[in-house]
């Protein structure tokens, strides 16, 4: 099994099919998007593919470390990005293609009028070993 990580960008990636954007969405919508969502990770639960998951707010602040005996630095938030990964979902599956099937899957998550809405979800798997450096 491999774990790979679902990622879903609100903006920056491609545009979906159904470009509304979610602030324009009636609450029904939210919540039919929402529960979309729960339905599938239960289902990944069932079979054993689902880790785990989690939705983001849209803040953030960006943190970097500056030197000993000295308090990180921040910068930000950044309201004005283009990016916002609004959420994420961890599954450990057999394959990369079936990694890419639940992406496909994930994307016809409902969106305004209850059409799917297509959106692009990145795909990223996790290291099945620690990096090493050679010299």
């Amino acid at each position: 099994m491999a774990k790979y990580l679902l990622l879903k960008h609100y903006r920056g990636a491609p545009a979906p099919v159904s470009d509304v954007p979610r602030d324009q969405w009636k609450p029904e919508e939210i919540s039919a998007h929402m529960q979309y969502m729960q339905d599938f990770a239960a289902r990944l639960e069932k079979t054993g593919e689902f880790v785990d998951g989690q939705a983001l707010a849209p803040e953030g602040t960006w943190v970097r470390y500056d030197g000993e005996g000295r308090p990180p630095v921040t910068d930000g938030p950044f309201a004005e990005t283009k990016d916002l990964i609004a959420g994420w979902m961890v599954i450990d599956v057999d394959s990369y293609e079936r990694a890419v099937e639940l992406a496909g899957e994930l994307s016809a998550a409902p969106g305004a009028g209850g059409k799917p809405i297509h959106e692009w979800l990145e795909v990223r798997p996790f290291f099945t070993e620690p990096p090493t450096i050679t010299e």
